[in-house]
């Protein structure tokens, strides 16, 4: 593994400035290679991007091969590539190492795009060597570059602006990067001093400040203190504490079964400001008699501040399934001699335990607000999402807020208009006058799909901003000849949920 060093801020800059030169980006990188062995890169095979580069000596491709996909170079032609920083710079940095004229990676600088309120672009994200680099099985001190998981959870961040935000288990320090563009400062943690290497190594080169690291378990390193956002991609992976299996620092914690959530969500509550929100993915265990669900709601009661929280399961696993998932993702394949025998630790482990599944998904908590009714949403949601969730989750919390200032009668003085990603579906029998179903579909947020009936469809087809909802309603009752009282109490409580989940914006 390499040796990252404190980065030297000279070298970064001109560095920075070479792979800017070069079009080190993702697009160009993406371009290189071609859309199949793009493809053939996510599910970890490298050879079809190694064939389309094959014989190009130009700068694009020599970055590619080599800070990409991990393989050696002549060190000549990482030169031309890298005119100001050169080798020399890399090994300054502890990326690469030279013997005898070639240049042999020691760890991956890879292109990352973004996207959020403020903007696009991208950053330059250096990480360990992946199994498809190493061609093996990882080391337990791997710092892991951006994933499946990181993406997501960078596209979970509030994009309000914070004055501190607490990253938890930094890693690579990409979470840390997404938060410092709408914080003024970040505070970012792990238990490993490599990893906070990177972290600082990914700040130097991004030429973004107000990044400050500090080593150490969970909040320990920040007690005493407060937090506007914590956001944190803990290592989570539940695994067996058993000798044999390896313990990657990038994914366990040395917790038991699903205790280091458990931790996080009944401790997150010290070190958030009033108000304050925190932002997880996390597994919890299903054991037999109990739902998932409800473990993660006694650990939101378990705090010793009261939280609000929304808690959105995206997938569960069954043991089985659970297990081979980390078993490969620490690169141990089907029918290599270990596959078995750590399958079976990890079967071991949830039987001990009555494990019966393993739910994954998002948790937002804040500290409850003084004199705002509390939150609790606790939710499976697996369809498809259409994109980033930042904003409505954002969106969301503001529309709780407000619709809690707010009785049944101030709901039905306010105006509401439809989002406009909503649309309205009606689904008739063969020759019926009526429909027999009516779906209001949400094309952003989570991509939810309501059934209605025919009063609140009318509700929401005529909420355009012009007359209060209360007035609505009572047309609508004399159209359907019903209470109109009555309907208000029906709706109303609905509206609340329409505007929360994003339908509608109450004005």
């Amino acid at each position: 593994m390499s040796d990252i060093r404190h980065p030297d801020p000279s070298t970064t800059a001109v560095l920075r400035a070479d792979l800017a030169a070069a079009g080190y980006t993702a697009d160009a990188v993406r371009a290189a290679w071609g859309p199949r062995a793009d493809d053939a890169i996510g599910r970890g095979l490298l050879a079809p991007a190694r064939r389309a580069l094959a014989g190009r000596s130009d700068a694009l491709p020599v970055l590619c091969r080599t800070l990409f996909l991990g393989d050696a170079a002549h060190a000549a032609d990482l030169d031309r590539a890298l005119p100001t920083a050169g080798v020399a710079g890399l090994v300054r940095l502890g990326i690469v190492r030279v013997e005898g004229g070639t240049a042999t990676p020691l760890v991956l600088l890879r292109p990352q795009d973004y996207t959020d309120a403020a903007g696009s672009g991208w950053w330059w994200i250096v990480s360990d060597l992946d199994e498809a680099a190493l061609g093996g099985a990882l080391p337990t001190g791997h710092v892991l570059g951006v994933g499946g998981a990181s993406l997501t959870l960078a596209g979970l961040q509030l994009d309000t602006p914070a004055r501190r935000v607490l990253d938890v288990g930094t890693g690579c320090g990409i979470q840390a990067l997404r938060a410092r563009r709408s914080a003024s400062s970040v505070v970012a943690t792990d238990v490993s001093e490599r990893a906070l290497r990177f972290t600082l190594l990914n700040a130097a080169l991004n030429d973004v400040d107000g990044i400050e690291v500090r080593h150490g378990s969970l909040f320990e390193p920040v007690a005493g203190e407060e937090f506007d956002r914590v956001v944190s991609n803990p290592p989570f992976v539940i695994t067996p504490r058993v000798a044999g299996v390896p313990e990657y620092e990038y994914r366990d914690a040395g917790f038991a079964g699903d205790d280091l959530v458990a931790a996080f969500v009944s401790g997150v509550g010290e070190v958030l400001a009033p108000g304050g929100t925190a932002q997880l993915l996390g597994n919890w265990e299903y054991r037999e008699g109990q739902d998932g669900l409800d473990r993660v709601r006694e650990w939101v009661a378990a705090s010793a501040h009261p939280l609000d929280a929304w808690i959105v399961e995206r997938e569960q696993l069954d043991p089985l399934a659970y297990a081979e998932l980390w078993v490969r993702d620490g690169g141990t394949a089907p029918g290599s001699p270990d596959y078995a025998r750590l399958i079976d630790a990890w079967l071991a482990d949830f039987a001990a335990r009555g494990v019966t599944a393993v739910g994954f998904g998002y948790l937002l908590l804040r500290r409850t607000p003084i004199g705002m009714p509390p939150l609790a949403r606790y939710e499976r949601v697996t369809q498809p999402v259409p994109g980033a969730l930042g904003p409505h989750l954002g969106a969301a919390l503001a529309a709780w807020d407000r619709l809690g200032l707010l009785d049944d009668d101030g709901l039905a003085e306010a105006t509401a208009v439809v989002a406009s990603d909503v649309t309205e579906a009606r689904h008739h029998r063969p020759g019926a006058e009526e429909p027999s179903v009516i779906e209001l579909r949400q094309g952003a947020g989570f991509g939810r799909v309501l059934n209605v009936d025919p009063a609140l469809a009318a509700l929401v087809g005529a909420c355009d901003g012009d007359l209060p909802l209360g007035v609505l309603i009572d047309a609508i009752a004399d159209l359907l000849e019903v209470d109109a009282a009555a309907l208000r109490a029906d709706l109303l409580p609905r509206v609340r949920e329409l505007a929360f989940t994003g339908f509608l914006r109450v004005v």
